[in-house]
């Protein structure tokens, strides 16, 4: 009969500190999102309190009649005066007043060249019927064999597309893990492939450099 042979006396020890370490990381997926989403959502929220609670005054600024300061309101106030501003631009007055300052900001020669770029990035974007971010597709870059997430912004037209002779995709190519830069590449539709993720999918797949991978995102051609 055989004795069963002792376990060496660090075994337990390690097994310990394993479940320690387990314990740490699980702490981490936990707390990490969250207090990086509250510390984001706090930032913007300050960053909006901060810039349009000063522009009511001292008479107008609810934070003056009350016993403490309440965060979010200048949040609420901005929204309420965007939503306003949008209601006023769709009546004849408003359009008539937009139309007298865009043509005042057409008179100063950067000023305009700037609101142009910025208006129509914005009326491309939220427009009802624009493809604008709306398909993530993948692209082999940047080489042959080597493929890359990126966004269709629209269909290339202009200059550009004549020059290339060619039906050709305008995809945007985020970098990882910064979101706010990336390429502008123009691209024939025959070499993208249009993927069935959402922007949302797209955007987490890339800024996670891969770590986050969307469930169904089955690939297929247009």
């Amino acid at each position: 009969m055989t004795n069963a042979q002792p376990h060496p006396p660090d075994q337990p020890r390690r097994r310990v500190w394993a479940r320690l370490r387990a314990y740490f990381i699980t702490g981490i997926i936990v707390v990490a999102p969250l207090a990086l989403t509250v510390y984001l959502v706090t930032f913007i929220v300050g960053f909006i309190d901060e810039n349009v609670l000063p522009l009511l005054g001292e008479t107008w600024n609810p934070e003056n009649y009350l016993p403490f300061a309440v965060p979010g309101i200048g949040v609420v106030i901005f929204v309420v005066a965007i939503t306003f501003i949008g209601w006023l631009a769709t009546g004849l007055i408003g359009r008539t007043v937009v139309r007298m300052g865009e043509r005042l900001l057409e008179r100063m020669p950067v000023v305009r060249s700037v609101y142009s770029v910025f208006k129509q990035i914005f009326e491309t974007v939220f427009s009802h019927d624009s493809r604008a971010f709306r398909d993530v597709v993948l692209i082999s870059w940047p080489r042959p064999g080597c493929w890359a997430v990126g966004f269709a912004t629209g269909s290339t037209k202009g200059e550009v597309r004549d020059a290339i002779g060619d039906d050709v995709v305008n995809v945007f190519l985020l970098t990882t893990p910064n979101p706010t830069s990336g390429y502008l590449l123009f691209l024939p539709k025959k070499d993208v492939i249009f993927l069935d993720m959402t922007v949302e999918q797209g955007i987490k797949l890339v800024i996670s450099g891969g770590v986050v991978t969307p469930e169904m995102a089955s690939a297929n051609t247009r």
